[in-house]
């Protein structure tokens, strides 16, 4: 009721109606359930009451509605590093939910509620990777440590989800699923090879997993996305999440399995990863083409997640085409950063213009259910 109460204050200060009247609407529309309309958290809610989606950009959630959800997220940073410090960790996770209820709950303020969420994901992540790097059975065991790790996260975050209706919470959640998934997958190939790190031992099977688990992640954004092609409820801000993950979950699961890596004993995928735009010239190639198409499922969809993703994968891939091309090295720093730039610069002005031109040539189908063309 609050807001209902905070718009018709709005509109008695702008002289639409008398302040009388505002005192004598807010019992009525209450009474008639408009109240509760105006504060429904749903996903087919609005993403910010009376705020609607500016044409140059339709895909970034609702962070600020004004400097006073920046300054109570300094608060809420400030005090729970402090506490982090000096406290137990329990009084962490207590001060994380108490500042949800007033903020999030209450208040509803979009920045300290990404703020929160996030704060409990650091908060989950730390506790199970120091219960995990205390327990050698876990530590020495890749298959059954990241199953231990993944699976405290979709309750929490469902939890979360459930009390405080914060999308970005329900994007998590969908992801953790994902995540238990590959932990579970890798667990059970783990069983049944004997295997103790599975990615290690069988890094294009890996790949291959990765990569589909990506492509799953990725259908379930473009399932919300297409059920708000114009944007305007919270469906849009938990695909625009999800798209945020799982760009360069796509991009890099794409990039690993196409140029067939294998791990270094006892290495990571994220240690050869860095090594892979600086291999032979057609590796080079290989990352530039599938940044490339990266960038035009971007376009098409209308999520720059798609691009930002792939811009350091761009930017050593040109780096080593420019190497093989014997460019002095001295240049090679200042010519990636040239390139780089430019393209950012092109994409982002030119995005209307490069979507229209995009779109327009796909079947009118498939057009339809895409965003609306600004």
């Amino acid at each position: 009721m609050s807001e209902l109460k905070m718009a018709l204050d709005e509109a008695a200060g702008e002289g639409i109606i008398s302040s009388s009247q505002a005192e004598r609407l807010l019992p009525y529309l209450t009474g008639k359930n408009i109240g509760a309309l105006s504060v429904d958290r749903g996903l087919s809610a609005p993403r910010s009451l009376g705020d609607s989606n500016p044409v140059e950009d339709t895909e970034a959630p609702r962070f600020v509605r004004g400097f006073h959800d920046v300054l109570i997220t300094i608060g809420v940073v400030v005090l729970l590093v402090g506490l982090w410090g000096v406290a137990n960790r329990y009084v962490s996770l207590l001060a994380i939910v108490i500042l949800a209820e007033i903020l999030v709950r209450r208040q509803r303020l979009a920045l300290p509620a990404v703020d929160l969420t996030v704060a409990l994901i650091a908060w989950v992540f730390h506790t199970v990777v120091t219960y995990v790097a205390s327990t050698p059975a876990l530590s020495n065991n890749f298959t059954i440590g990241a199953i231990v790790i993944a699976a405290p996260f979709p309750l929490s975050l469902a939890l979360f989800y459930w009390r405080y209706r914060v999308p970005l919470s329900l994007a998590l959640f969908l992801f953790s699923l994902f995540g238990l998934f590959l932990a579970t997958v890798f667990y059970v190939a783990g069983t049944v090879t004997g295997s103790t790190n599975v990615p290690a031992d069988y890094p294009i099977q890996t790949f291959m997993i990765l990569l589909v688990t990506a492509l799953g992640s990725f259908a379930l954004a473009m399932r919300f996305d297409l059920s708000d092609p114009q944007r305007v409820t919270r469906r849009s801000d938990v695909a625009f999440w999800l798209h945020l993950a799982t760009a360069p979950a796509l991009l890099y699961s794409t990039i690993l399995l196409a140029l067939r890596l294998e791990l270094a004993s006892g290495g990571t995928v994220f240690n050869n990863l860095i090594d892979v735009p600086f291999g032979s010239y057609q590796q080079a190639v290989t990352v530039l083409v599938v940044v490339l198409v990266m960038m035009l499922i971007g376009l098409v969809i209308d999520r720059r997640a798609f691009v930002t993703a792939g811009l350091v994968s761009l930017g050593l891939a040109t780096a080593a085409l420019l190497t093989h091309s014997n460019a002095g090295f001295d240049k090679i720093a200042f010519l990636v950063l040239m390139i780089v730039g430019l393209v950012v610069l092109v994409i982002g002005i030119g995005w209307a213009d490069l979507r229209r031109l995009i779109v327009r040539r796909l079947p009118a189908g498939m057009q339809a259910r895409l965003p609306a063309l600004r």
